[in-house]
């Protein structure tokens, strides 16, 4: 029951954080498709800092590292959506899907090529950090604590405070919700949108070396975050685009996500002799049918999707 505990926490960790970004894009506007992508960016990032960083370098030295190199890459990549979609008006979906499709077949490219210069006969895009990932854990009586564990939790109440209590995350909400508006009063719906979009880029890399740490010790680039980038989205718009309800939204799917990790050390699961991959399908069938009911009566910001053109109306 505490491995089912831990790995709740460690998936709803993940799924807060991406889920988070997606909420600071959408709120000035920008609809993020993209954070599948930028979530493999940034465990590319992580995974790699982690590698040459070297076991030989201390706990917080890694740590550091590993964040903020997840944190650049999430950001940098986050910047084709701005760019597109901001300046150039560019269709959001459209635009988010090709940087999903991008970002999968760029880290496994980079993966493989790191692996063939340093061995010739290794093909494979698989990065390993056996040992580094230690330095991310604290083990408490069984349980392993992750540090990314408090980062998601310091990042729920940096978003609750910064989207609420500050003047900035109040121009934020107001460039989503009716941007012409908020232009007349002298606001630059421009910034707040980048400043949307690369917050999103922040967090969404983060949640990327978040996912492929939890649990194992290398990655397999070609196989991407397995969809948590949409099931974040799915988190997000269950939680109505308010950081309180999306931690809850996060805990409820990590717990599903949860069980096709642990469910055979649980005896009455595991009697229930039912096959895996129905565990592992579980939190994307219970996506698809909260969405199915909860959707309909969703409070999204009413100007997300739509390109802002100044002097509109």
């Amino acid at each position: 029951m505490l491995l089912l505990v831990q790995y709740t926490l460690i998936f709803a960790s993940v799924l807060m954080l991406v889920a988070l970004g997606g909420c600071f894009s959408e709120h000035s506007g920008v609809i993020n498709l993209g954070l599948e992508g930028i979530m493999v960016m940034g465990a590319l990032g992580g995974a790699l800092a982690m590698k040459y960083m070297g076991a030989d370098a201390s706990a917080p030295a890694i740590i550091f590292g590993t964040t903020l190199a997840a944190i650049v890459c999430g950001v940098v990549f986050s910047l084709l959506l701005a760019f597109a979609c901001v300046n150039f008006n560019a269709d959001q979906t459209l635009v988010g899907t090709a940087m999903n499709l991008l970002a999968t077949a760029f880290a496994t490219i980079i993966a493989r090529a790191i692996n063939t210069a340093e061995d010739p006969n290794n093909v494979s895009n698989t990065i390993q950090y056996i040992q580094q990932k230690k330095a991310l854990i604290v083990n408490i009586n069984g349980f392993e604590f992750s540090w990314f564990m408090l980062f998601a939790l310091v990042a729920l109440i940096l978003a609750y405070i910064i989207l609420y209590k500050t003047r900035f995350g109040l121009r934020l909400i107001a460039c989503g919700e009716n941007p012409q508006a908020a232009d007349s009063v002298g606001i630059n719906v421009y910034k707040m949108r980048w400043a949307g979009v690369l917050i999103s880029g922040l967090l969404g890399g983060l949640g990327g070396i978040v996912y492929i740490t939890a649990g194992v010790s290398e990655w397999k680039f070609e196989v991407g975050v397995a969809g948590f980038g949409f099931l974040s989205l799915a988190v997000m718009i269950f939680g109505q685009w308010k950081p309180q309800r999306i931690a809850l939204a996060a805990l409820m799917f990590g717990f599903f996500r949860a069980l096709s990790n642990v469910y055979s050390g649980i005896a009455f699961l595991n009697a229930l002799n039912i096959d895996s991959k129905i565990y592992n399908m579980m939190p994307y069938i219970i996506s698809l049918i909260v969405l199915a009911f909860t959707s309909r009566n969703s409070a999204a910001p009413k100007a997300e999707g739509i390109p802002y053109e100044k002097g509109s109306r």
